[in-house]
């Protein structure tokens, strides 16, 4: 079995209600495809890909992934990686793409096995993952009563933690919705707030006291992803937990905060990190070290199916008796904000009870629609 071609799909999508949060605000939603096909006809996809992801993957890896076994995955992963890491690339979309390629390696090495990528992976620990409801963005004139809407809503939909967003306004407004978001939830569900890096440490410390008195379970990414020092000054401040960790790529940009301790929750991005492979390596290397690992997830069924398969294999943190999600079992974030892409290109992922089931078909276990693919493509490319 050889890789016979290899195409990038850039998709794009409208939504009906632009947000927002602290570095950004959107009215359309974007991810970007991989699909790669062996000359015996199975096709494996991966996520992850950007315009300059894309470009890389046809200039850059195509001209040695063409012709190559694709059950390989170590070796191409490595091929992939060497060939970013003298002029120290493989940070950035260079992680991307690497990370887009792996996804659909594993895909057809499953495929290939007729097994699920977790079976690939040594088997399964637990056969469901808790999931949060990430969303509670900021919308115009959302507040009170959009935003608390919402809140009430993942109640009644099952879930037992949801995340919401600050940064993106003054420290006393941010608060305030905050503590109305806790108030109409009640004190049993798990909340947790991002940052998305919008904080210095002192700011961050000031605003992660008044999270604290709010009973918010982690406060995430309270200041740049790439500044390990300033984790570790708002992670001593205060006595809730810190997370972080979705835009670092590969092990070796995880490695310090790890090492240091710099976080008591981990949060890798399969699209980021470098895929399933280095994924499962993090998780493991965390675990080792009695951090918690809770994979950031923000994309399509591709990724979520490619999450799940991995957070079914990363052992409880620490064993318990009977480990429970938040504590010691990890938890997944499921992006509920609008995502044509995620809704159309594949069935929709659905929670029940505040679990996604693990799937069980071969590879990812999820079916792409091509032609859905087709219509919210924007640019593709193929190699062969």
């Amino acid at each position: 079995m050889r890789i016979a071609s290899i195409e990038s799909f850039l998709l794009e999508a409208p939504i009906a209600i632009p947000f927002g949060w602290s570095q950004g605000w959107i009215d359309r939603r974007h991810t970007g495809l991989v699909k790669i096909t062996t000359d015996d006809g199975i096709v494996g996809w991966g996520e992850g890909l950007s315009s300059p992801a894309a470009a890389l993957l046809h200039d850059g890896f195509a001209p040695f992934l063409l012709g190559a076994d694709p059950v390989q995955r170590n070796g191409l992963w490595e091929r992939m990686f060497h060939q970013l890491y003298n002029a120290n690339l493989a940070g950035g979309f260079g992680g991307s793409a690497i990370s887009a390629v792996d996804i659909a390696l594993w895909d057809i090495a499953g495929k290939a096995a007729g097994l699920p990528i977790c079976a690939l992976l040594g088997g399964q620990v637990r056969e469901s993952i808790a999931v949060y409801a990430t969303g509670l963005y900021y919308t115009e004139g959302e507040f009170p009563d959009r935003l608390l809407d919402e809140a009430r809503l993942y109640v009644e939909l099952g879930f037992r933690g949801m995340k919401t967003k600050v940064g993106g306004l003054s420290v006393a407004e941010d608060i305030e919705r905050v503590a109305a978001i806790r108030e109409v939830i009640g004190p049993d569900i798990f909340l947790m707030v991002d940052a998305n890096q919008s904080y210095n440490a002192a700011t961050a410390i000031r605003i992660g006291r008044e999270l604290d008195a709010l009973e918010v379970f982690w406060f995430e990414e309270p200041v740049g992803a790439k500044d390990v020092d300033g984790y570790l000054q708002v992670k001593n401040a205060l006595p809730l937990a810190i997370a972080g960790g979705e835009n670092l790529r590969t092990r070796f940009e995880c490695k310090e905060y790890i090492g240091r301790r710099a976080v008591d929750i981990l949060q890798p991005d399969v699209v980021n990190v470098g895929g399933v492979t280095e994924l499962h390596r993090v998780a493991q290397m965390a675990n080792a070290f009695g951090i918690l690992c809770n994979p950031h997830v923000w994309g399509s069924p591709v990724m979520i199916a490619a999450s799940l398969h991995v957070a079914a294999t990363i052992p409880s943190c620490p064993p318990a008796r009977n480990p429970l999600p938040y504590q010691q079992e990890p938890v997944m974030e499921f992006d509920r904000t609008p995502s044509p892409i995620r809704e159309k290109i594949a069935t929709p992922f659905e929670q029940s009870g505040g679990f996604l089931a693990v799937p069980t078909g071969p590879g990812l276990g999820v079916e792409i629609d091509e032609s859905a693919v087709a219509a919210l493509s924007v640019a593709r490319r193929r190699s062969s």
